[in-house]
């Protein structure tokens, strides 16, 4: 049986993707202050070379735990084999600025709480790395700190997801992905597989009815082997199970009946990353830069982990810059159009923003997120006006609200991975700040 120590490790590149699991990264239950773990603080890799009580590095297999992941998760491209997402060789766009000095001291309710919080105090309470807030297409807020600076990437964890869903919903609205075809009849490998019969819709949405488990106190739960083919590194030498998220695709089987329910897997995102591949001829980060990267004036290159056959990680390997990952919020606030350019079809995000089935949704038991929704690997939230959302594990968000004109960005390392544990001071902060915005 694997140590929890050496499970840590072969999950690390899934650890990146379960954008709303109750694992925690922390083994202390009380962890240190957001001041106290900042990395510069702590000393993480600082010297040449770094002593070995401030090292971070490959084949130790606790790099993302807490205190040391709010380094590695500016650091992924030193702990993991990546591929490019290019921004190609055209200048970046510019960014307008209206800072407004106010928005610190801005005060709401944390939810469950009687006690009122300044908008600053939040960003220290969910470990914020780095944020951003555009209003009117203008940039009013901005802050980057711990490990993250103008010239860093940080993981983005499941808004990968988000960003793959992007790319199938164009391709859909652009007639050249059909989302009510079978997934085995584009994929033929995954014809026997649990994925065969589901609608590239039903996979989209995650309503596929999958024998598959995201249990991870359980050392027999399917995770773990995942985990294990996903892995990068070398694998033991007694290992004969599958190489790879394609291989590991075929194995899968079906339990149920698909778009039945809603269940959160990310296994879902990477048949679609699969999907767009077949379909585009394309892997994902290719199509991701030719159509995103290099049209929107990206400042930076992004970046994403691949497994050991260089198949990138469709459901949590991007790393990007906060500017960047701030023009993605303001291309889908303003419906596929950036710098006077149309990057895709403004249905894609009227589909988008018009979700799923909500019934289904609701059965889900996403308490948190009442009146909730979820499509194409995006959140839904009415609050009260619709919003939706890309997010992932240790607060990672792009938080859209049309009705306010406003886009929030937000990179962290919270101690824990759960978004439910973080959500009682972020929306209500959001929330506030829209309000505000909407009265100036």
């Amino acid at each position: 049986m694997l140590t929890l120590l050496q499970r840590s490790f072969i999950l690390l590149p899934l650890t990146l993707a379960i954008g709303l699991s109750g694992m925690s990264a922390h083994a202390d239950d009380t962890p240190s202050t957001a001041k106290e773990s900042d990395p510069q603080v702590m000393g993480w890799m600082q010297g040449f070379p770094p002593s070995d009580d401030k090292l971070i590095s490959q084949p130790s297999s606790d790099f993302f735990s807490f205190p040391k992941l709010r380094w590695s998760v500016c650091h992924m491209r030193e702990l993991l084999p990546t591929t490019e997402v290019s921004r190609g060789i055209g200048a970046p766009s510019s960014l307008d600025y209206a800072l407004d000095k106010n928005i610190d001291a801005l005060t709401f309710i944390p939810t469950g709480s009687k006690k009122s919080m300044t908008w600053q105090q939040s960003l220290d309470a969910n470990y914020t790395d780095g944020i951003m807030v555009m209003h009117h297409g203008k940039v009013v807020y901005e802050r980057q700190n711990g490990c993250l600076n103008e010239l860093g990437n940080h993981a983005a964890m499941s808004m990968t997801k988000s960003l793959t869903g992007l790319l199938a919903e164009t391709l859909v609205t652009e007639g050249k992905l059909d989302d009510s075809a079978l997934v085995g009849s584009i994929i033929p490998e995954l014809k026997d597989s649990g994925f065969g019969d589901a609608t590239v819709r039903q996979v989209m949405d995650m309503t596929t009815a999958l024998d598959y488990s995201e249990e991870y106190d359980d050392p027999d739960s399917d995770i773990w082997k995942y985990a294990k083919a996903s892995n990068p590194l070398p694998k033991p030498d007694d290992y004969d199970g599958p190489e790879g998220y394609f291989e590991y695709l075929q194995t899968v089987k079906k339990k149920g009946t698909h778009g039945a329910e809603f269940n959160y897997r990310t296994i879902n995102s990477d048949a679609i990353g699969w999907v767009i591949a077949r379909t585009t001829g394309k892997s994902v980060d290719e199509l991701l830069s030719e159509r995103i990267w290099q049209k929107m004036g990206a400042e930076q290159s992004a970046y994403m982990t691949v497994d050991s056959k260089g198949t990138p990680f469709a459901g949590g390997g991007v790393s990007a810059g906060l500017h960047d990952m701030a023009r993605i919020g303001d291309l889908m606030l303003n419906k596929g159009q950036i710098n006077g350019k149309r990057l895709f079809p403004s249905a894609v995000v009227d589909h988008i923003q018009a979700g799923g089935i909500k019934d289904i949704f609701a059965k889900s038991g996403y308490d948190e997120l009442k009146n909730g929704d979820y499509k194409s690997f995006w959140w839904l939230f009415n609050n009260p006006t619709p919003v939706y959302a890309a997010r992932g594990v240790h607060g990672q968000t792009i938080y859209v609200d049309p009705a306010a004109d406003m886009v929030i960005v937000r990179f962290a390392s919270h101690p824990e991975s759960s978004n439910p544990k973080i959500d009682p001071t972020s929306l209500p902060a959001y929330s506030a700040l829209a309000n505000y915005l909407i009265r100036k």
